[in-house]
């Protein structure tokens, strides 16, 4: 977990990141390393070597394209069939203690039987030291191997042949050499970890490595993505702090990791995915509440510093989420600026703001199929109408 510090971004990269993706702008990169014998098939657990590989990243303007990178499969195998969703955690070593295991258990303890079977787990050892490693993948092996025997759980790693310079980065924000190196690995750490699981489900969740999991969490997202149907949404966030509890449609991960490697050397990824859902039409963040994801880590991944961040908005129980059934909307009113009639029928921090409403206005909730209501819940605001 980094700790997360509020500055404001560079006008000038907001600039460029909008031509890039915009214009008809093409970037020729290749790496290239030779190519060994490929690694071998059919064994849940490979031991390292030193095979080598070729990547090639030849164009960055076709961001639906997949990252032709060569991946070394740990543990597990990936899933067979499409699931409905893959979580996925990157981890390194950490100079203070360890959170990964836990974070792994809290996944699958408070998941039902039947959630079990609709999602996969992905964790992307993004460390260089290839024993610490290895001796995580016989931890997390022990401990969890009827979950990738039921290949619900894979451990992935990406070999150093295939990070970019990570020494002599510009220190935007006048951060320390450290830092920068940290927070630009950590952007091509996630990128890669994107690139894999773009195929494996329908919607992907970002954990970090020390994060709680509140009780059924599953049922809660379905439920907050069954009431945005009929919507455009990038990116939908069940937790406040960094990189946790981050949902996106896995048509959009090649292009997030393309974007992530792009500019892994401009600022922390949690400030780059605000960029790219804006420069994706969706200009405010959708979070919803209570928050389903607890950061629990006492000391971040960054040289072992306390790091004490607490959601606040964090609930053990999530049921009671809303379920907002798929509806058609509708009012008689004059809506105020942009307070729509669907921030009302939602679970976020948004509501619906009308212009002197009078007797006789209206405010329908159309069902699109019959359903039984077992509880209603609303809020009421007065405020002074506009003129």
């Amino acid at each position: 977990m980094r700790c997360f510090r509020k500055r404001s971004a560079i006008p000038i990269l907001g600039f460029l990141i909008f031509c890039l993706l915009f214009m008809n702008l093409y970037i020729e990169d290749e790496y290239v390393v030779d190519e060994d014998k490929r690694l071998k098939e059919g064994s849940t657990q490979q031991q390292f070597n030193s095979d080598q590989y070729v990547h090639t990243i030849r164009d960055f303007s076709n961001f639906s394209s997949s990252i032709n990178v060569t991946y070394r499969i740990l543990a597990g195998i990936p899933v067979s069939r499409k699931r409905f969703l893959t979580i996925g955690l990157s981890s390194v070593k950490r100079k203070k203690g360890n959170y990964l295991l836990e974070t792994i258990k809290s996944v699958f303890e408070q998941s039902s039987y039947e959630e079990l079977k609709e999602i996969a787990v992905v964790v992307h050892l993004a460390e260089f030291d290839l024993s610490w490693c290895e001796s995580i993948v016989q931890d997390i092996s022990r401990k969890f191997s009827h979950h990738i025997i039921a290949g619900r759980l894979a451990i992935i790693h990406t070999p150093v042949q295939f990070y970019p310079v990570l020494e002599g980065l510009k220190r935007n924000y006048n951060d320390p050499d450290a830092r920068v190196k940290f927070r630009s690995k950590q952007n091509v750490d996630y990128a890669y970890l994107l690139n894999f699981c773009a195929n494996l489900s329908d919607y992907y969740l970002m954990l970090e490595d020390d994060v709680r999991c509140s009780k059924n969490f599953l049922t809660a997202i379905k439920k907050v993505i069954n009431s945005r149907k009929g919507s455009n949404w990038v990116t939908l966030e069940f937790s406040k702090l960094g990189y946790i509890g981050k949902l996106y449609h896995t048509y959009d991960l090649p292009r997030l990791a393309h974007f992530l490697l792009m500019f892994y050397q401009e600022m922390p990824c949690d400030w780059l995915l605000i960029h790219f859902r804006s420069l994706l039409a969706q200009k405010e963040a959708i979070r919803f509440k209570p928050s389903l994801f607890q950061h629990m880590g006492y000391y971040s991944s960054y040289k072992g510093a306390e790091n004490k961040l607490k959601d606040d908005d964090f609930e053990e129980d999530s049921f009671d989420i809303p379920d907002n059934p798929p509806s058609v909307l509708s009012t008689n009113m004059n809506v105020f600026e942009n307070y729509d009639v669907h921030k009302a029928y939602s679970s976020t921090e948004e509501y619906f703001w009308a212009k002197t409403p009078s007797s006789g206005d209206f405010y329908h909730i159309v069902f699109e199929k019959p359903i039984k209501i077992s509880k209603n819940k609303s809020l009421h605001r007065n405020r002074r109408s506009p003129k």
